[in-house]
């Protein structure tokens, strides 16, 4: 009989919700056990009367739990900024880590993470959950089957609208924190990382690994009061030479994809593109003969990871995103912010409010960002008024 896996959650609220539920209504399916919470303010979770009632020991610090108990697993879902500190803190404590997406906020802290993993020799997950994904993994065999042939460019767009509820959490569209933390809280490096770090993954030769980002240009905009910007433009090449082209942006009214297309020298590969195929929500790939390969259904509420990382622990499987893994996409955020240093306002013209709840969006913003990725530009390729391009940054310093 395998045994138990003891599991602390660290951050109950927002996304950590899900890990609660998973532990509460399946841990016992998966012989894991919710042994204590971590977080400064759990009545925010959905779920904290219930852990009262379940006595589950509720902890302000990660220290006070480790003052007096174990756990092979710590789950961290808390704010960017705590997300190295905390994942070095449960390794050298004993605890195998899976830490919600990002890995952390710079390159220099994923280092730090993984110096400190190959010190423990302890497991380390990052939660990008496409990379866990079964639809995901198959696309990605075939690409390194080449039964795709060679990748060529990637063009990914994701308009998410977010009101201004959603900045009031302290650390929300932050560069640093109060205490000075790098926090680098972003539409790419929040809500929609997991698309930007998708094209990344799927490109690496291992099943574990993401291909290398070399070069970045990047325009980053912000419509609303925030350090750091909402909408998010990126042209990044890999070291195989693969354009990859990221559309995000929090400050539009209408809600579009995640969509995404991905061009190969045999076949076109597609989500949610009405145009290409008929299979919405279906990963699909569109061969020469045209018959179309389908994929599946990727699950972006999926909390499978946890159960995966669960099944690593007790030496069954693999984890396929690891810190490595991950760090793809922290090179391509901290190099994005190198490109733009000083993030560029939306003109207030353009600048629209809506109430109850309110939301902040820029008129014709949408209508662009299509337009660009649809011809495969940046908002300064196609000269509009209030686009400026960044500078090009490389990337191949920061592997070193």
């Amino acid at each position: 009989m395998s045994k138990d896996i003891s599991v602390l959650l660290v951050g109950i609220g927002g996304y950590g919700n899900n890990y609660v539920k998973a532990m509460l209504e399946d841990g016992e399916i998966h012989r894991a056990k919710l042994v204590g919470v971590v977080d400064p303010y759990p009545e925010n979770s959905k779920y904290f009367e219930t852990l009262k009632e379940k006595k589950v020991p509720i902890f302000s610090r990660m220290e006070d739990f480790y003052a007096s108990n174990t756990a092979d697993l710590t789950v961290i879902s808390s704010p960017i900024q705590f997300h190295c500190r905390q994942t070095c803190m449960a390794l050298n404590n004993g605890s195998n880590v899976l830490c919600e997406k990002p890995a952390a906020a710079t390159v220099q802290e994923v280092q730090e993470m993984i110096e400190t993993r190959n010190k423990t020799k302890l497991i380390v997950a990052i939660g990008f959950q496409w990379s866990y994904d079964p639809a995901v993994q198959s696309l990605k065999n075939d690409i390194n089957i080449g039964i795709l042939g060679k990748p060529k460019r990637f063009k990914t767009i994701v308009l998410w609208p977010r009101d201004t509820n959603y900045y009031k959490r302290g650390w929300a569209g932050r560069i640093r924190d109060n205490e000075g933390n790098w926090v680098l809280d972003s539409v790419a490096n929040n809500a929609t990382a997991h698309f930007l770090h998708n094209m990344l993954f799927v490109l690496g030769k291992e099943l574990d690994q993401s291909a290398k980002p070399i070069e970045i240009i990047a325009e980053l905009y912000r419509a609303n009061d925030i350090e750091n910007f909402d909408t998010s433009i990126m042209r990044i090449l890999t070291e195989d030479r693969v354009e990859l082209l990221y559309y995000a942006s929090h400050a539009v009214k209408d809600t579009l994809g995640p969509r995404f297309i991905y061009e190969f020298e045999n076949a076109i590969v597609a989500y949610c593109e009405p145009e290409i195929t008929e299979s919405i929500n279906n990963l699909v790939a569109v061969l020469p003969d045209g018959k179309i390969k389908e994929y599946g259904s990727p699950d972006h509420g999926s909390i499978q990871k946890l159960w995966i990382v669960i099944d690593a622990i007790r030496g069954n499987g693999t984890i396929p995103c690891t810190i490595e893994t991950a760090m793809s996409h922290t090179l391509c955020i901290n190099g994005a912010q190198e490109s733009m240093p000083c993030i560029i306002t939306f003109p207030p013209e353009l600048i629209r409010k809506e109430k109850e709840p309110e939301l902040i969006w820029v008129d014709g913003l949408e209508d662009v960002l299509k337009e660009c990725y649809g011809k495969g530009e940046l908002p300064s390729d196609l000269k509009v008024s209030w686009a400026k391009a960044g500078k090009q940054i490389s990337l191949t310093e920061l592997y070193k």
